[in-house]
């Protein structure tokens, strides 16, 4: 039987039955597990003006005002921006692994200068210093995770970074009930420091060191995470060939494709979807919690709800990862746009009545059940999928560069919501506040509907070709996978 292929169609060939298994070794639980305490450094640092201020505020000796506290709380994202600009030539020229570890004595160094802060330059410098340090690891931790982890098992380990990332976050919260400013600054200080000794253990990525010309240093990192008894030549030959491939296709004007017309679509999209995650207000949130819930005369603990609405930011991570291949981007994204709207609004009236001073007694609880619902549909849609979308949509050509745009943007959406945000409840008060993010997330219900494309199930090929046109291809006989052999 003759099989004819036109030279420009792309297939796959697979034997029903014969799919990978994931194989878990041990090697590569210790790698995701060590850069994921990076990435609860990260979690605990985001979090921790949230229970801090409170404590600063009420510490004269420091004379903390609004304006002030607003400046704590914003400058760290404004930091991880220029960390995030910094992390990428870092990463290609110091490694990943190399790059992820000098952020270690640093994280320590800015908590150390908090926690024995006698005055307000002190713990701003602080936080500079650890917002620097998070945009780098924000950037670097996901970039070693791609490069080491095996196809089969990335999406269960990948889940680590997100959902240690989420228990820095209840761990700040949890300690910030019994601990003040300074002494949590002190235990953000002795988090890095499993994190170091872990990073010292694990290798450097096998793709930098292929990357950087030296086979042999790759294969033993390979050979490190895949198990002294894997045979990891097949594998080592396909990023070789990867890497070769990538290379031949490299453009020098990487940063100039971005303005080519075929690629505004994507970048737009993506552009988007980050503003509208960030402009929905959830990292005021985050960063402002207790003092959230203590204007709002809850009649439940701010702390105790601030832990609750920690709890429910974990466990709706899990949730978020069994879903998404399943009912697909957009559907999740409707519900979390949807949940999201009818909580801030919800929230918006309740400060209005209890501005019109309202007796709201009876309604206590409701501040905390529309914190519960927004936290669990931002975790579910808007959370997770903009930075999972970036990588599907963005053309292979410029996604070096567009990722950096991208994420240099969602930084920049972080600062403006977090520094302004006690400034827009002084110009509108609090309801109105929450009415301006429940308007722009019904803006960025439109914009899904509207722009957004299904990616769930699609290749990246094919993804590629509906937004930016045909895509040139290799002969499809390179693209054919070999049939298995039998056992």
């Amino acid at each position: 039987m003759k099989l004819l292929i036109r030279a420009d169609t792309h297939i796959n060939i697979e034997v029903p039955g014969n799919a990978p298994k994931a194989i878990w070794t041990i090697s590569q639980v210790i790698a995701a597990l060590s850069v994921s305490l990076g990435s609860m450094v990260v979690g605990f640092s985001s979090s921790y003006t949230s229970p801090a201020l409170e404590s600063m505020k009420n510490d004269t000796t420091l004379g903390v005002t609004e304006q002030v506290g607003s400046w704590i709380g914003s400058v760290m994202p404004l930091s991880a921006l220029f960390g995030g600009m910094a992390g990428g030539p870092m990463i290609e020229y110091l490694g990943r692994r190399n790059t992820i570890l000098t952020t270690g004595l640093p994280f320590i160094g800015s908590y150390l200068l908090i926690a024995l802060a006698i005055n307000v330059e002190m713990i701003l410098c602080g936080r500079v210093l650890g917002g620097f340090c998070v945009g780098i690891a924000s950037l670097a931790l996901p970039v070693y995770l791609g490069e080491t982890i095996q196809p089969e098992v990335r999406g269960s380990l990948g889940l680590m970074p997100t959902a240690l990332g989420n228990i820095g976050i209840l761990l700040c919260y949890v300690s910030g009930m019994y601990l003040d400013w300074s002494d949590l600054a002190i235990l953000g200080a002795l988090l890095p420091v499993p994190f170091i000794v872990l990073m010292f253990v694990i290798p450097e990525t096998p793709r930098w060191h292929i990357a950087r010309g030296n086979k042999e240093n790759a294969r033993k990192s390979l050979q490190w995470l895949r198990g002294k008894k894997t045979d990891v030549s097949e594998e080592l030959s396909a990023i070789e060939k990867a890497h070769a491939e990538s290379e031949r296709n490299a453009s020098r004007g990487a940063f100039r494709e971005l303005f080519k017309k075929s690629y505004t679509k994507p970048l737009l999209i993506s552009l988007g979807l980050m503003a509208f995650q960030q402009l929905s207000g959830i990292n005021a949130v985050i960063f402002y919690t207790v003092t959230i819930f203590k204007d709002a005369g809850s009649t439940i603990d701010e702390n105790v709800c601030t832990i609750i609405v920690g709890v429910v930011n974990f466990l709706s991570t899990f949730m978020a990862t069994v879903l998404i291949d399943r009912l697909g981007r957009k559907i999740l994204l409707y519900i979390s746009s949807i949940s999201m709207i009818l909580t801030l609004f919800t929230l918006g009236v309740f400060f209005y009545v209890k501005y019109l001073k309202i007796d709201v007694t009876a309604v206590g609880w409701l501040p905390l059940t529309s914190f519960v619902i927004y936290v669990i549909g931002f975790s579910l849609g808007f959370g997770p999928i903009p930075w999972l979308m970036m990588g599907e949509i963005l053309p292979a050509k410029i996604r070096g560069s567009a990722a950096s745009v991208v994420t240099a943007f969602n930084w920049t959406c972080t600062f403006i919501v977090t520094k302004t945000f006690n400034d827009i409840i002084a110009l509108i008060g609090a309801y109105g506040t929450f009415w301006l993010f429940g308007l722009i997330t019904l803006m960025g219900l439109i914009f899904v509907f509207v722009f957004v494309p299904e990616t769930r199930g699609r290749s990246l090929e094919e993804i590629e070709m509906r937004l930016t046109g045909p895509v040139r291809r290799m002969s499809a006989v390179a693209n054919i996978k070999p049939l298995p052999t039998a056992c």
